[in-house]
């Protein structure tokens, strides 16, 4: 069953911590929310009843793991 990626859980913070820096940071802001948006589409995408190609999947999970990276350089300034 498909399951949403915990963003806290993965950059090893907490909801408080990426809240306080969101508020601060559009960047940071527009990134997580973007996050969100493609964690949704992957999600989607991973259902039994989806249909999307193998490589539409990876294209959105590379995308999902990029931006999370962004997200994790933004958090660490």
């Amino acid at each position: 069953m498909p399951v949403s990626h915990d963003l806290c859980q993965d950059l090893k913070c907490t909801e408080d911590d990426i809240q306080k820096k969101r508020e601060k940071d559009k960047d940071l802001d527009a990134l997580i929310t973007r996050y969100a948006k493609i964690d949704t589409k992957v999600v989607k995408a991973e259902k039994p009843t989806a249909v999307v190609t193998d490589d539409d999947l990876d294209k959105l999970k590379k995308e999902r793991l990029r931006i999370k990276d962004d997200i994790a350089a933004l958090m660490q300034k």
